[in-house]
């Protein structure tokens, strides 16, 4: 199945694909608003609004998977975005991202491209040795795991959640598909 394809909702419930959103790349990244990462809202703004205008679209996915750290609904999870972050991108309706119920969109982009990005391992160590990551390899395995996909659905890259929208290692990728 292509990504392009799959459908999901928007927080107002419309149904929708990546193709309603046309872009050169897309940011899809699993979000949450009462994780140690959440900050990455500013980032990930940041970087929408450097590039939109280039052709980049980022998709955010509220997810309660991890420590429940997204408990709000569509509305609140809204509110939330816009009030302390002044998110314009969209956020889409909460899904799940991992387990059982998962999202087709996740399931295809985790089992299509299994191993993300690390500039370090040391968030990762910190997660295992607190037994907070569970489930396959392929698994999401924490809030704010970004995924880079290009014009056609191909995903191109996939980041563990430590690394920030801005780090230069994402920028670069975008800078080629952009």
């Amino acid at each position: 199945m292509s990504l392009l394809n799959i459908e999901f909702k928007t927080a107002q419930g419309e149904t929708k694909t990546l193709k309603d959103f046309p872009a050169k790349a897309y940011l899809i990244v699993n979000t949450a608003s009462k994780c140690g990462l959440t900050p990455q809202y500013e980032g990930l703004q940041a970087l929408y609004k450097e590039y939109k205008d280039q052709g980049l679209v980022i998709l955010g996915f509220p997810a309660n998977e991890f420590l429940a750290q997204e408990p709000g609904s569509d509305a609140e999870i809204q509110e939330f975005c816009s009030l302390n972050y002044s998110v314009e991108f969209p956020v889409m309706s909460k899904i799940v991202v991992k387990g059982e119920g998962q999202h087709p969109l996740y399931e295809e982009l985790t089992t299509t491209y299994k191993k993300a990005l690390q500039v370090s391992d040391e968030f990762e160590k910190r997660l295992r040795s607190k037994d907070l990551i569970t489930g396959a390899d392929h698994d999401i395995h924490w809030n704010f795991e970004k995924f880079l996909v290009d014009a056609d659905g191909k995903i191109i890259e996939r980041y563990f959640p430590d690394i920030k929208p801005t780090d230069d290692v994402v920028i670069s990728k975008l800078k080629e598909l952009l």
